[in-house]
């Protein structure tokens, strides 16, 4: 018999997260498996299977393959790890259920005698259904596209206390879309996403804006995973490990994010930052002039503010889809409203501060000629509502750079 294998099965994997969290539990041969249905059977009758995660759109379909159901997943409907024990059997689990239990005591959200409304009717649909229901919800109602409740009529559930939603809508590439908007729920108080790329989808940027309390779905991967491991292993791991895991991927996905007055110093910050962290730089006005085929002040001489200002939205939307990258921006970034959704959706944004004097103006369309000091009364505000943390850069690059990364480290894992 070979080495046993143990990985993540689906259709269409992409990329996943779970290989490297399994491998931040000890598993490194952990891998990802993709299968057509028609291979599904011969594959999970080989006796060198170790352990297995399950993914879309296979939870349901293994079930018929398991020689033992553990209970949960028997009252789930849905099997989402699978190990092959030293009696040769395959028995199917429900860790998907521990982890949505993590992520809702996590976030603080309770279900008991709360209305739930679980958006979505696929596999994940129906164990967070069971999840509220062993949580002790009141009730819940499961809001499906062509059901007896859709989305058409969502006004006969106004009432509902908590919203979870394990559709993919929202989900990246196809970030700023949401399920539902919230404040057709006056009452609701608890909103769980079980997305976890964007970090913040806007369904959870809503829910922020109203003062809601949420979670992605990041808490519940990470749990449901070291669920997974004890199985596989059959060992206990300890519940700090989570956390652990948990914080260090927030850091290896979370953009980090520089704003501040046209000569504050993003760019060579930026620089030494790229230096400091082994991180991408993408710097978006540059990325703006290449699109547009040239200079950002041949945009503002060609079309005004208003033409460069499409073009900048258009450009921020993209990058701040993406992940652990290090974002560098315009100046007037602020000025767009939306713009603060695409940065803070997956990132942690620094305002770099330096007194007016020193704010150089040469090739910048908006500050040659200008009242800078009218610029920074008009924008400060916009900085401010923006930013998560300012740093003074009226120090060296270096030094700016170092308390950027330090204050980065120690807050973009929560």
């Amino acid at each position: 018999m070979g080495e046993k294998v143990y990985g993540l099965l689906g259709r269409k994997l992409g990329h996943s997260w779970s290989a490297p969290i399994h491998a931040a539990l000890g598993c490194a041969d952990y891998r990802l498996i993709e299968l057509e249905p028609e291979e599904l059977g011969a594959f999970l009758a080989r006796e060198e299977i170790g352990g297995l995660n399950v993914t879309i759109p296979y939870k349901r379909d293994v079930i018929a393959y398991c020689d033992v159901l553990d209970p949960m997943a028997e009252a789930i409907g849905s099997v989402n790890t699978l190990v092959r024990r030293a009696d040769g059997k395959l028995y199917g689990y429900n860790t998907d259920a521990a982890g949505f239990c993590f992520m809702a005591q996590r976030a603080g959200i309770g279900f008991a005698g709360k209305k739930t409304l679980v958006l979505g009717s696929g596999g994940a649909s129906r164990t967070a259904a069971a999840c509220a229901k062993k949580l002790g919800a009141r009730e819940v109602v499961v809001i499906s596209r062509s059901g007896e409740n859709n989305y058409t009529n969502l006004g006969r559930h106004a009432d509902a206390e908590r919203i979870v939603n394990t559709t993919p809508v929202g989900m990246y590439p196809n970030n700023g879309a949401a399920a539902v908007d919230l404040t057709a729920f006056p009452a609701c108080a608890g909103v769980l996403d079980l997305i976890y790329n964007p970090r913040r989808t806007a369904l959870l940027l809503q829910a922020e804006e109203l003062g809601i309390p949420s979670s992605d779905g990041l808490p519940m991967l990470v749990a449901q995973a070291k669920a997974a491991e004890e199985h596989f292993f059959d060992r206990h791991i300890a519940d700090r490990e989570n956390e652990r895991i948990l914080a260090q991927l927030r850091r290896e996905m979370t953009n980090l994010v520089l704003i501040g007055m046209p000569g504050s110093g993003k760019s060579t910050v930026g620089a030494a930052l790229a230096a400091l962290t082994g991180r991408e730089a993408i710097d978006i006005d540059a990325r703006i002039a290449e699109k547009a085929g040239c200079s950002i002040p041949e945009i503002f001489a060609k079309g005004g503010e208003a033409a460069f200002r499409a073009l900048e939205r258009e450009a921020t939307a993209e990058c701040g889809a993406l992940s652990g990258k290090l974002l560098l921006t315009g100046g007037g970034v602020v000025k767009t409203p939306e713009n603060y959704a695409a940065l803070h959706q997956n990132g942690r944004i620094y305002q770099l501060l330096r007194p007016l004097e020193l704010l150089p103006t040469d090739g910048r369309p908006l500050s040659q000629g200008a009242d800078l000091a009218a610029m920074w009364a008009e924008r400060a505000p916009l900085y401010e509502r923006f930013r998560d943390a300012a740093i003074d850069n009226s120090g060296t690059v270096e030094q700016t750079a170092q308390a950027i990364w330090r204050d980065f480290c120690e807050n973009s894992g929560h």
